[in-house]
């Protein structure tokens, strides 16, 4: 017997061996390949290859065909990947942009380098430690403004409403972003909270805005985490912890590598179990976002409301290179305390196009929450409470994008400069509104829609296949219908445009804090949440209802 299972067990590892050694060759062969191509390629190539950006050209294509989310990061890269991991970077503490071809301050963050030296929005920068911005992309400024935390900075500005240049000098400050950009009470008893990121101590952020409420009468909660892209994995864990008590399982991660597979818990003691608690998720709800939000929902403590979320199920690792470059690479799927991975698209079986599947209907699993409730992986959080999305118009879109409103906000508050303002308390008359439309008439806002694309299509259409003339007199009337309609779009569209410009002129006055606040009063998600936080019935009830399952529709399953 023992015999057999030598031999058994010899046979297993000549397996392994050969399959290492089929794999190593393999690499081996393929680098030599890849050296000799890339050596002959900039050898005989008929015009300079700049070696350097070809090769991150040919690693940046090689990693797309993977996922979105293993990436390559030059030594030039660092600061930016510091910033996503830790919110923090070296810099002036502002935000620019390209206005009407000139580099535009749009926000500068309060309390850091820009803000105290006197800077703010509308001011344009003309020099940056004696070179002339003009002409220049605004990614470059934006890495001229960047820096060691230390270093002195001098720049040429023209204040808003001004001609004559000024110099300021200041210095470059470690400017370090709060993942909780805003929380406060929305009445007597709902505390609200907004998280931006998973960045480095977050949740200490999170516990901090908690207690604080909790001081203030606090005795339910909204946690908003619509737009959240993700981040550390460890801050979605000890967030959950805030709301559940220690040794519960948060989520588990598999991989290839049996070091990959690992379980979270809680380890800490709670702040507070029983707080009622709504989660506001959506479409860009993902990764850390959704283990927080699909832990809480498995575990029964948080009724999820919003859109369905993102889909994003991947663990990435970063691994050090050399020259000081890095890779971020997916090494894992993780799964919430259910069993069930949110994970919505397939990456591992890609199209001959390179389009990816979403998880079919077939393959979406059926799993149970603490209290029995049924869930389904596959497809992002699936919302207790389901919200419709707001979509916003083409023409909102296109005053943004083309800074109208901000331009109208600059010129508004230089005709009222006694004009002083909280978030809460903006609040655009008709008048002001007025004064908006007024200031567009000399401004270029045109913008197609999709009933404009259709129009041409149908043109198109219509004389390949010899139609048009016999068509024309109608066609020409309803395209014209459609430019009437089109000229009433101010009108038509004014409660969500007026929207936006009261958050800009309140982030004039207290920053982001402002522009979270004015929008509060329009958010439907928001007033769903309060509302049902008012009964707590209907909570316990959605926690606890077992219903007989049934699978979700699967919208879109071709991307």
């Amino acid at each position: 017997m023992k015999k057999y299972i030598v031999i058994i067990c010899l046979c297993i590892a000549s397996v392994f061996a050969f399959n290492f050694s089929q794999d190593y060759f393999e690499i081996s062969k393929n680098l030599d390949v890849f050296n000799t191509l890339y050596r002959e390629l900039n050898i005989a190539y008929v015009d300079d290859t700049k070696p350097g950006q070809l090769m991150k050209t040919g690693i940046e294509a090689m990693l797309a065909s993977l996922d979105p989310y293993t990436n390559y990061y030059t030594e030039n890269d660092i600061e930016d990947y510091r910033y996503m991991t830790t919110g923090e970077y070296g810099g002036i503490g502002a935000s620019i942009q390209d206005v009407d071809k000139k580099i535009t301050i749009t926000e500068p963050y309060e309390g850091f380098a820009a803000y105290k030296a006197g800077l703010r929005a509308g001011d344009e920068i003309i020099e940056v430690n004696g070179i002339n911005v003009m002409g220049k992309k605004t990614d470059d400024i934006t890495n001229m403004l960047k820096g060691q935390a230390g270093t002195p900075i001098k720049l040429k500005i023209v204040r808003l409403g001004q001609t004559e240049p000024i110099e300021i000098n200041m210095k470059r400050e470690e400017i370090k972003i709060k993942a909780v950009s805003y929380y406060s009470m929305l009445n007597t008893e709902v505390g609200y909270i907004k998280l931006t990121s998973f960045t480095e101590n977050c949740s200490a952020e999170v516990k901090e805005a908690l207690l604080k409420l909790k001081e203030k009468n606090c005795k339910s909660l909204i946690f908003d985490l619509r737009g959240n892209p993700g981040g550390l994995l460890n801050e979605a864990v000890n967030i959950v912890n805030l709301f559940v008590e220690k040794n519960n399982e948060v989520v588990f991660t598999k991989g290839k590598v049996k070091d990959w597979n690992k379980q979270y818990y809680s380890l800490y003691a709670p702040v507070d179990t029983q707080i009622p608690l709504v989660v506001l998720v959506d479409n860009n709800s993902a990764s850390a976002s959704e283990i927080v939000s699909g832990a809480l929902q498995d575990l029964d403590r948080a009724v999820i409301l919003g859109q369905r979320s993102y889909g994003k199920g991947l663990v990435q690792q970063t691994r050090d290179l050399t020259y000081n470059t890095k890779l971020k690479v997916t090494v894992a799927k993780y799964y919430i305390p259910s069993g069930r991975c949110i994970q919505a698209l397939d990456y591992s079986h890609k199209d001959e196009d390179g389009r990816v599947d979403r998880v079919p209907d077939s393959l979406i699993t059926a799993f149970k929450t603490k209290n029995g409730r049924t869930i389904y992986d596959g497809a992002g959080i699936l919302p207790d409470v389901k919200t419709v999305e707001v979509k916003y118009s083409n023409i909102l879109a296109t005053l943004i994008n083309r800074n109208h409103v901000f331009g109208f906000v600059n010129q508004y508050l230089m005709k009222h400069p006694q004009y002083k303002t909280t978030g809460s308390s903006v609040a655009l008359t008709d008048e002001d509104y007025n004064e908006f439309v007024t200031y567009l008439k000399d401004k270029d806002y045109h913008y197609k829609t999709q009933s404009d694309y259709a129009l041409e299509d149908l043109k198109l259409d219509a004389k390949s296949e010899k139609y048009y003339e016999s068509i024309q007199a109608e066609y020409e009337a309803l395209l014209n219908k459609m430019i009437s309609n089109k000229k009433d779009d101010l009108t038509r569209f004014k409660s969500e445009i007026k929207q936006f410009i009261e958050e800009e002129i309140a982030a004039r006055f207290e920053f982001q804090k402002g522009r979270i606040e004015a929008s509060l009063k329009y958010d439907l998600d928001v007033m769903e949440a309060t509302k049902l936080l008012a009964d707590k019935q209907k909570i316990t009830s959605i926690l606890t209802t077992i219903e007989k399952p049934t699978k979700p529709f699967n919208p879109n399953k071709r991307f």
